[in-house]
């Protein structure tokens, strides 16, 4: 049988293939789950939602939006993070490996106080927020998730930066003995990525180490990141095991690989395109149809200020 495709639907608003298989599986374990109700058998708790920690003390934080929250199981399930694998679903799958504990992060570089901080201690550094964030991934999907954690700048200022620091670079692990994705040439590893150091001690940027008022999944950055809200998903490092203050722009993994296609800044801009597909548009987790992107993703009140006087069409 032949389906002609209606001549009023615009290529742009197809349902990405990716996301249509995901939403099959879902379908397929949706119906699993029914027939086991029905029968009388018991799922494993894994096969429905993974057991996790819960943070205690988290307090409602500022900045958040008050639109929907994209579901913990597209959170947790739909992620980009190469070193797991290049699919959508295949970090949520092969993240199982990664040991998060005992986990340290070097502090090194234009800083007085340069140290190696366990998780606990991170943890322990400033009260906990839950924080609504949007987070747009280049591709144009985007999500709505409560983050939980606290002010990257919280970090910052214990370990004193020298006047020569303008930059932090934030490096991810990379062990190919638990990251299998380590072994293809995706990407110069390990991961890197970087800010200005205004924009790391903005207020909304975060030390993430959790979502959802649980401790990080792994496929979600475990167990420490940063989410820097007003730019594209990648911009915001994940399992980090080494911040380091430059006085010189650090080389970022993106940058590297596509300095055409990934600049810098990747501040989310509706009217600078990526040079294959369009930044007008974005589709939200869950959603068919496309919605307009907002300037710095929303955020442009808050963190616009930063580059006034910038061009960036040239900056981007």
């Amino acid at each position: 049988m032949l389906i002609r495709r209606p001549p009023d639907i615009a290529p742009s608003e197809i349902t990405p293939p990716d996301l249509y298989r995901r939403r099959r599986a879902f379908l397929r374990s949706a119906g699993l789950i029914a027939a086991a109700v029905g029968t009388g058998v018991v799922l494993p708790a894994s096969r429905v939602r993974a057991a996790a920690q819960k943070l205690p003390n988290t307090r409602s934080g500022t900045f958040s939006t008050t639109e929907d929250r994209t579901p913990y199981e597209d959170v947790t399930t739909y992620n980009n993070f190469y070193e797991f694998g290049t699919d959508k679903d295949e970090p949520a799958q092969n993240a199982r490996s990664l040991k998060t504990r005992p986990w340290t992060v070097a502090i090194e570089g234009e800083v007085r106080k340069a140290r190696t901080i366990g998780i606990e201690e991170l943890l322990r550094l400033a009260p906990l927020e839950e924080r609504v964030y949007r987070l747009r991934c280049v591709e144009g999907w985007s999500m709505v998730v409560p983050w939980v954690g606290y002010s990257l700048r919280e970090l910052i200022r214990r370990v004193e930066p020298t006047g020569n620091a303008k930059y932090v670079e934030f490096v991810t692990v990379a062990d190919r003995r638990q990251m299998p994705g380590l072994a293809y040439p995706v990407l110069e590893w390990p991961y890197a990525e970087g800010l200005r150091l205004d924009e790391a001690m903005h207020p909304l940027s975060l030390m993430c180490v959790g979502l959802y008022g649980e401790v990080l999944p792994n496929q979600n950055g475990a167990p420490v990141r940063v989410v820097i809200p007003w730019k594209y998903g990648f911009k915001s490092g994940k399992s980090i095991v080494k911040i380091r203050f430059t006085q010189t722009q650090p080389r970022t993994a993106w940058n590297r690989a596509q300095p055409r296609e990934y600049g810098f800044y990747s501040n989310v801009n509706p009217e600078v395109d990526h040079p294959r597909w369009s930044q007008a548009k974005e589709r939200r987790i869950g959603e068919f149809r496309k919605r307009p992107t907002l300037m710095f993703n929303g955020y442009a009140e808050q963190v616009a200020s930063l580059y006034a006087g910038m061009d960036l069409k040239k900056n981007f």
